[in-house]
Formats: structure tokens, C-alpha cells, sequence
């Protein structure tokens, strides 16, 4: 059995000449194949044959006035053509990622901002940058903040930003929680209530690792109590959900658009908010299509806060 060491001289060889067996192999005719890479055909002869003596094996026959090729040379030559086709998409990929206008943005953010928020930015900023495409990944705080670490996000939508080593962030909004009741609740007729009037209710929260629940806990700890965690989920429509069933309460951001149904929402006496910032790595430096996407939202976030919450 030939080992993989062993083809590495014929790998490096078809590598340099992958342009030339794709042609030999739509052409037929060596002198023709030179001629379209621009190449001396003694060249090119010498190539080929230095292809088959680094295979073993002679990689054409002669035929009529051109050459054929052999079973091996046409698996190479096949090789070649898949070689060449992803070298030209991965030019062109690469072209694009340091163009602004046709680059790759791959944006994480929490799961509740992907109601109105994250739509009504990349509406935006698409309607002056239509060519830029994006990768959108939702998930929990500490996850977006993974990913972003380990560089499969560009920029990250998230509160609260970390003040972490390796990481820009800007504040972008100060978002006020509420405490979503089901209507008919006891507090539901309540325009305000005080954290320490939740000591004894059952808690709908989301998981740990959500921003969310930490602010939770850390507001119920300040009161003095360990909130009654009846579930725990993932998605704040989910947590929402189990509120309008009359499972338990939830601190959550104002419901937009519109209002939840079976949901009542009361304001926390003080106001309590929660900072709105975008992340995004320290280094390298970003490319140009996610830095024209960063510093339009660093100027416009505002303002869609603003829009969608109005």
C-alpha cells in the first residue's frame, strides 16, 4: 500500500500544473494547451512529462494530430479541474472579505434581539450596502461570547458587553426590564412594584449563562431572597409563554412590537436597565466590510432602539 508520503512530489507537482492538464484535458493537443496559458510548448511538454514520470506512468497517448489522454492522466486531469474551480471560488471569496461593499459579516446576538432589533439594522444598513451577506447566529450571552473568542463571530449584539481582555465593545442603549405577570395576577393592576414584592413567586427564567437570569438572581440576592425557579428555558417567547399560562413570573425587556397576550408587563420601582453593547475582537484588525457594518451601527444603534421600542 503506498503511503500518503510518497504522492507528496506528484501532489506538489499537479498543484503547479493544475491549470495545465485542465486544458490538455479540453483541448486535446498539447501546442493548443500552451498557447492558451501562454506558455512555450516545449514547456508544457516537459511538464506533462514530468507529471507521468513523478505518477510512474505516461500521462497521454499520441492520437491524430493531438494527444489523448490516458485513464490516469483523465483522473488527474479531473482532479485538476475540481482544484482549479475551488482555487477560483476561494479568489473570489477572498476578494470579496476586503471589499466593504461585498464582504462577509457574520453577527451574533441575544435571542431577544432578533424580534426588531437586529431586522430593523441590517434593514438599514442593507439599503446603502446591498451586497454585503450575513451569517446570523443567535444564542445565550457566555455562547455569543464564546464564539466571538474563538472567531467564528465578527461582532456581537449583547447585554451586558464583557469587560474582557481580547475585546472592544461601546454601549449602544440603556434597555428597561420589566416584570411580565399573566394578566390577572395579583400585581397585574399595579403600574409599579418592588423587587422585594416577588419574594414568594414562582420564577419563569432563562438558563444560566443568559444575561438575563444573572441580572435576576442579582437582583432578587440585593433583596435579600433566592428566587423560586419553577422552569428554565432558552428563549425569552418561550419564558414569555409559560407566563401568559400562569406558570410563574419573569424580568424581561419590554415586548415589541405591540403586547404580549395573556401578559401584563409592570415597570420595577426603581427602574432597573440593562446596557446594550456591540462586541467585537481586539485582533486582528476587522475586515473592512465588518468594520463599515460596526461603525454603522456605533452611529445608528441609537436611533433603531429608539424606533423599535417606540
Amino acid at each position: 500500500m503506498v503511503n500518503d508520503s510518497s504522492n507528496a512530489p506528484l501532489t506538489t507537482a499537479l498543484a503547479g500544473n493544475a491549470a495545465l492538464l485542465r486544458v490538455l484535458k479540453l483541448t486535446g493537443n498539447v501546442t493548443r494547451a500552451a498557447a492558451e496559458l501562454g506558455i512555450p510548448q516545449p514547456t508544457a511538454s516537459r511538464r506533462i512529462a514530468a507529471l507521468g514520470q513523478a505518477l510512474g506512468a505516461p500521462l497521454t497517448v499520441p492520437q491524430g494530430r493531438g494527444v489523448r489522454l490516458t485513464r490516469a492522466g483523465r483522473l488527474l486531469a479531473d482532479a485538476a479541474e475540481r482544484a482549479v474551480d475551488l482555487l477560483g471560488d476561494g479568489v473570489r471569496r477572498a476578494s470579496e472579505e476586503i471589499d466593504p461593499e461585498r464582504g462577509h459579516v457574520v453577527l451574533g446576538f441575544l435571542h431577544l434581539l432578533g424580534r426588531s432589533l437586529v431586522p430593523s439594522l441590517l434593514a438599514d444598513f442593507r439599503a446603502s450596502h446591498p451586497r454585503v451577506r450575513f451569517s446570523l447566529v443567535q444564542g445565550s450571552r457566555q455562547d455569543v461570547v464564546n464564539r466571538l473568542r474563538g472567531g467564528s463571530v465578527d461582532l456581537a449584539l449583547i447585554a451586558p458587553p464583557p469587560a474582557e481582555p481580547g475585546l472592544d465593545s461601546a454601549p449602544l442603549a440603556e434597555q428597561e426590564l420589566f416584570v411580565s405577570v399573566p394578566d390577572g395576577h395579583r400585581l397585574a393592576a399595579r403600574g409599579r412594584v418592588r423587587i422585594t414584592e416577588l419574594r414568594h413567586e414562582a420564577f419563569v427564567m432563562l438558563e444560566h449563562g443568559y444575561g438575563l437570569r444573572q441580572i435576576t438572581d442579582d437582583l432578587c440576592a440585593g433583596a435579600g431572597f433566592l428566587p423560586d425557579v419553577a422552569f428554565e428555558g432558552q428563549e425569552s417567547d418561550t419564558v414569555r409563554g409559560l407566563v401568559a399560562a400562569g406558570l410563574g413570573i419573569a424580568l424581561l425587556p419590554k415586548f415589541q412590537p405591540g403586547s404580549p397576550s395573556g401578559v401584563t408587563e409592570l415597570q420595577l420601582d426603581p427602574p432597573v436597565t440593562r446596557t446594550l453593547g456591540l462586541v467585537w475582537p481586539d485582533w486582528p484588525p476587522l475586515p473592512p466590510a465588518v468594520a463599515v457594518f460596526r461603525d454603522f451601527v456605533l452611529g445608528t444603534a441609537v436611533q433603531a432602539v429608539q424606533r423599535v421600542q417606540a
